[in-house]
């Protein structure tokens, strides 16, 4: 950050030593830093002078750099349920650690604050990167403090897993991708304003068709009173259910299709007038007396695949756009209500693939040709 804020003609000099050739060019003062911080640090006074030249070390980013790669290490192999105590050697080791990484941030943002100044255009706290830093420190600061009152806030906690962030500043490369990232994201707000405006459409189309048709399932038209195993008895959930259609729908499944029931592998062919004949190898097929449609408790896949409403249908179509399991969903819709509601899907397939995802590099490309 230090080198986009001073003049570039002081550095024409042969460079022997990466921080010796940097040290004697420090002699004159620079006119892009602020003259005087803290109201009596100028440039060439040596607390202010000092932090200068180990920030112009290339070195010092150097060990920047390492520094947050060993606190990405330590971040990796924290155990949350095994430090509850910290009182492992393991635990103790990477908690020294990092209060060394936590000190080692807190001085480069003295350093930092000394050479460039707290507020202004080109101090500290003017670069956005810096701030971040800056929230970063503070944030573990309250994390100590909160420690040493024996007070548990794990909310504070999570701020470490943005340290690594503070790569980015140092990595000019890195810095531009994220800042054109962050440039087209009003662009991108747009393609998810669109993308809402299909979700809306297609859960009220879908609202207004299929509310409360695949909860249909198939009831006995009698009542029987025998006893029975548990093995004789209907599942009530099933992960591939067999959804019917009303008589009022024209879907593709109806209770004269229910599949026979088997046991051990074979088809059950008895009546139920045979439940206490004892016959090797046969059994009662109770499933061709579930002949009545209704409209049960509870839909596929332990109720989150619906219509039933506008947030379950979101989620319908979420998992259809994703293409991971579609297929199935759009069954259900068929055999519940009409052959043809395959169009429904096929349409949100090919507007949401080919319309809005079409949308998302049209939106980075004027930024790109930047």
């Amino acid at each position: 950050m230090i080198g986009y804020m001073i003049n570039e003609a002081e550095e024409e000099e042969e460079e022997v030593d990466e921080c010796t050739s940097t040290t004697s060019v420090l002699v004159v003062p620079y006119p892009e830093l602020v003259p005087v911080v803290f109201f009596c640090l100028k440039q060439t006074t040596c607390p202010r002078s000092w932090c200068i030249r180990l920030l112009l070390c290339t070195w010092f980013e150097r060990v920047s750099m390492m520094v947050i790669l060993l606190n990405c290490v330590t971040l990796g192999m924290y155990q949350p349920c095994e430090n509850i105590d910290c009182s492992s050697e393991r635990c103790q080791i990477l908690q020294a650690f990092d209060a060394f990484i936590y000190i080692f941030f807190a001085m480069e943002m003295v350093i930092k604050m000394v050479a460039l100044g707290i507020f202004g255009r080109r101090s500290y706290l003017g670069d956005t990167w810096n701030r971040l830093d800056f929230f970063i420190v503070m944030a573990g600061m309250v994390e100590y403090s909160l420690d040493l009152q024996n007070i548990n806030f794990t909310a504070i906690r999570t701020v470490r897993v943005l340290r690594p962030l503070k790569a980015i500043n140092r990595v000019p490369s890195m810095r531009i991708l994220v800042n054109l990232l962050l440039d087209t994201l009003p662009m991108l707000g747009n393609v998810l304003l669109l993308c809402f405006f299909v979700f809306f459409i297609f859960g009220i189309i879908g609202v207004q068709l299929w509310a409360g048709l695949l909860r249909n399932r198939c009831y006995p038209t009698e009542n029987f009173t025998i006893f029975l195993t548990f093995s004789h008895l209907w599942r009530l959930y099933d992960e591939r259910p067999f959804i019917c259609s009303l008589p009022v729908d024209n879907g593709i499944m109806s209770c004269a299709d229910v599949p026979a029931r088997r046991e051990g592998g074979k088809s059950c062919c008895l009546d139920k007038d045979d439940v206490l004949v004892s016959v090797a190898g046969l059994c009662v097929n109770w499933n061709k007396y579930y002949s009545r449609c209704g409209t049960g408790h509870s839909n596929p896949h332990k109720g989150a695949i619906n219509f039933d409403n506008i947030a379950y249908a979101w989620i319908v179509i979420f998992q259809v756009i994703t293409l991971e399991g579609w297929v199935e969903i759009m069954y259900y819709v068929m055999d519940a209500h009409s052959f043809y509601n395959f169009i429904y899907f096929i349409l949100l397939i090919i507007v949401s693939h080919t319309r809005i995802r079409g949308l998302q590099p049209a939106a980075l490309e004027p930024h790109v040709a930047l």
